[in-house]
């Protein structure tokens, strides 16, 4: 890891007076800890403290200096690079004037936040090589002193946020444990076409932390085998789901900031009724188009499909520390866009959940798509706003969609307030795979996917990266061959000739859900988004550009080339009277097979003096 830094030399009084701001900043990083811990939601304008900046999740920022009148003087202040290639996803966290920010293989570093200087590093040494896709991180929580990252093998480590030193480290599963499909078993079945992937699981998300808890969920329980496209990458999803038992069971989980320890776990897969009640309908009432009498058939010989029925958790949990409720979005069931042996509405996958932070139990649900068979995992994190009713405004939390609208529902009793308008083209919506194959609009890469939805109280927006896109999706059969039965699968494939772009969206969530702008971007937008008090909107694309828009109409105000992808949220923060935006720029697997580079650079940028 290296960052552009200036001798660090300093003469002995300046060493004494050095000591003494860091022995302020220790307190004061001990006490905005001791907030977090006891689940209040930190004030300060200039930190970004915490992923999503607080547990609203809105990512928003309060900060006016850099506005609609200043942004085009925007210029890098300094580059950090990780050393560590592609799939740079990280969100920075920036608590009292020291940036800490993960790398895609679990390393993480401390950063004077003003001039990129190392303050320390952390080298994680994986425990196994065995991990389930593409590796990467989103990023870490910092409290009470600590620094927490979730890692890729499925450990929970806690470093010292003053030295980088382990404090602990929990591992909280191995990645290899009960894995069930991999590339190896059917690559040479499928074809000549390279096979990744398998159902292992670990971490991706940020932790969060409250009540003295370390939240966190599991990745890769259904995520399936991904065919290799021509471009190199994964292609629009081109993902594999095996009939039968192939899966994992996903979990959210809380550990001890202290020390580790487990102290509750929910399991995402319904271990009594998860076939539900074999709803024809979604709740804001879209037709599901099953064949309920044939999945009512095959659930008394698939019994057991919970066990094995996936529900990955991507993304870091809101949280409300007055109702004491954590919202989170689980993934898709498993065998991944395969429904015949997991019959039923596979409670609770593709959901918007409410736990109870202190014991992890179960308040509500609500389910986007039961029995989904597409990939619509709800993936990107639900944030907290007041939402205006006629009654007056109400206590609500918001979840962007794959399938292309947000919800708003009620944070006390999960009831559905409210649908966005539709943020892209739906065709062929809840039509199932079929052998001679099916077109559907939105794919498994959403209308939104993972990344952020920005979300600026005062406006009463949300500003959403939307992809519109088709997937075909055909259902295949590889014949009985000595020794093994039939294999069937279903095979995605990006749809051509469909329309396939994105879009930065401006929802007007204060008016029912009506979108106030949709600006097409040049190439994928990816990331997320940020929303600040100056007007602004921040946005980043798979071809490298960093862009700021006017949030009020959507115009490009500032544009930058980081060098490769922009994959990961940009934040922002302050130290004195300069504010600072930050975003990582190391490209994905699409940015690959979109003929775009890869990088290793966290890249701030400020006004000049």
């Amino acid at each position: 890891m290296t960052a552009s830094t200036g001798d660090t030399s300093l003469p002995a009084s300046d060493h004494e007076r050095a000591g003494l701001a860091r022995c302020g900043k220790v307190l004061r990083h001990v006490l905005l800890g001791a907030a977090v811990l006891l689940g209040t939601v930190p004030a300060r304008a200039d930190d970004w403290p915490m992923f999503g900046r607080d547990h609203t999740n809105r990512h928003y920022s309060p900060l006016t200096a850099i506005d609609r009148t200043n942004v085009a003087r925007l210029r890098p202040a300094w580059i950090f690079q990780t050393g560590i290639t592609g799939y740079f996803q990280a969100e920075p966290v920036v608590v009292d004037g020291v940036l800490y920010v993960s790398t895609t293989q679990n390393h993480v570093a401390a950063l004077e936040a003003g001039t990129g200087r190392v303050l320390w590093t952390y080298t994680h040494k994986a425990r196994t090589e065995k991990i389930f896709g593409p590796p990467s991180n989103r990023g870490v929580a910092v409290s009470g002193g600590k620094v927490f990252e979730a890692t890729m093998d499925g450990r929970l480590i806690a470093l010292d946020a003053g030295t980088g030193k382990v404090v602990w480290d929990h591992e909280a599963v191995r990645p290899e444990e009960g894995e069930s499909e991999t590339a190896s078993d059917l690559a040479a079945t499928l074809g000549a076409k390279g096979v990744q992937g398998s159902s292992r699981l670990g971490f991706k998300m940020p932790p969060l932390v409250a009540e003295g808890l370390v939240i966190v969920g599991v990745a890769g329980a259904g995520y399936g085998l991904h065919v290799e496209s021509d471009k190199g990458g994964v292609g629009e999803g081109a993902v594999v789901g095996i009939e039968g038992g192939y899966g994992r069971r996903g979990w959210l989980a809380a550990y001890d900031a202290a020390t580790g320890a487990e102290r509750w776990r929910w399991y995402v897969t319904k271990a009594d009724g998860w076939e539900g009640g074999f709803v024809d309908k979604t709740l804001d009432g879209l037709p599901l188009k099953r064949d309920l009498p044939a999945e009512r058939a095959a659930a008394l010989r698939y019994p057991d499909a919970w066990k094995v029925g996936g529900g990955s958790l991507w993304m870091t949990p809101a949280f409300d520390p007055g109702l004491g409720l954590v919202y989170v979005g689980t993934g898709n069931p498993a065998p991944q866009n395969f429904g015949i042996s997991r019959p039923g509405d596979n409670l609770y996958s593709v959901s918007l959940v409410a736990l109870d932070v202190r014991t992890g139990a179960l308040r509500w649900y609500h389910q986007h798509v039961p029995h989904d068979e597409w990939g619509y995992d709800v993936a990107s994190p639900p944030f907290l706003l007041d939402y205006p009713t006629p009654q007056g405004p109400v206590k609500a939390v918001a979840q962007a969609s794959k399938t292309g609208w947000i919800y708003v529902n009620d944070r006390v009793s999960g009831a559905l307030l409210g649908r966005s308008a539709s943020l892209v083209e739906q065709k062929n919506l809840f039509a199932p795979p079929t052998e001679a194959g099916v077109v559907v609009s939105p794919g498994p890469l959403g209308a939104i996917s993972w990344h952020p939805v920005a979300y600026d109280p005062a406006m009463g927006a949300a500003f959403a990266q939307v992809r519109q896109s088709a997937t075909t999706y055909v259902v295949k059969t590889v014949p009985a061959a000595a020794g093994r039965p039939a294999i069937r699968y279903t095979e995605t494939a990006e749809a051509p000739g469909e329309p396939a772009f994105s879009a930065l969206t401006k929802v007007d969530l204060a008016a029912g859900g009506a979108l106030a702008w949709s600006v097409k971007a040049k190439t994928r937008l990816s990331g997320g988004t940020l929303a600040t008090a100056g007007g602004l909107v921040f946005s980043g694309e798979e071809d490298g550009h960093i862009n700021a828009h006017d949030a009020t109409t959507g115009a490009v105000l500032w544009r930058f080339q980081c060098g490769a992808g922009i994959s990961g949220p940009p934040i922002t923060f302050s130290l004195g009277a300069t504010q600072y935006v930050a975003v990582a720029a190391g490209g994905a697997s699409y940015t690959k097979g979109s003929g775009f580079g890869t990088g290793d650079a966290l890249v701030v940028f400020a006004l000049p003096d």
